[in-house]
């Protein structure tokens, strides 16, 4: 089964940070080289009316979403290195290792969620002012909550693993 796990992980690490490159190469295109790049080759990713409307805005929202898409690529390397390196001991689960493992995981869905809330609220500003914006879904900004709402789970489990830790290193100093 973690064989398993670890080939979809690499498969979805690999989309993950293709998605991320394409993000990271259309900005870097459209600021420096072409402005007609901030029309991306997905046809529901036209951020031409931003650009148009201000360089900075475009440049930040670029920023936020190369940043959530570089996030979400750390976040699937944590896995597929856990599973690469053989670190996932079921036989005894509650070690440093895994547990840190959950914590920087916890973390990484605490900042997806912030800046995705952060560049939702960015988009919904603009569409306020009528530029016309991509919905958030092909921006891969949406469902912050969900990010939000696993990286507190995962802090909890975190947290359980903490103490199973303690619970066990004073166990085997009373045997």
């Amino acid at each position: 089964m973690l064989q398993v796990l670890y080939v979809l992980s690499w498969i979805i690490f690999i989309g993950v940070c293709i998605e991320a490159g394409a993000f990271i190469w259309n900005a870097v295109y459209a600021l420096a080289i072409n402005p007609a790049g901030a029309k991306f080759a997905v046809p529901a990713i036209d951020l031409s009316p931003l650009y148009a409307y201000d360089k900075g805005y475009f440049g930040v929202l670029n920023f936020v979403m190369c940043l959530v898409a570089v996030m979400r690529a750390l976040l699937f390397w944590l896995i597929v290195k856990i599973l690469h390196d053989k670190q996932l001991d079921l036989s005894e689960p509650f070690n440093d290792v895994v547990r840190r493992f959950i914590a920087n995981m916890a973390y990484l869905s605490l900042f997806i969620g912030a800046f995705s809330y952060g560049g939702v609220q960015y988009v919904e500003r603009f569409a306020k002012e009528g530029v016309k914006m991509p919905d958030v879904e092909y921006l891969r900004l949406g469902g912050a909550d969900v990010w939000l709402f696993m990286g507190v789970i995962l802090l909890v489990i975190a947290y359980m693993f903490k103490r199973g830790i303690e619970i066990q290193s004073e166990h085997e100093l009373t045997v």
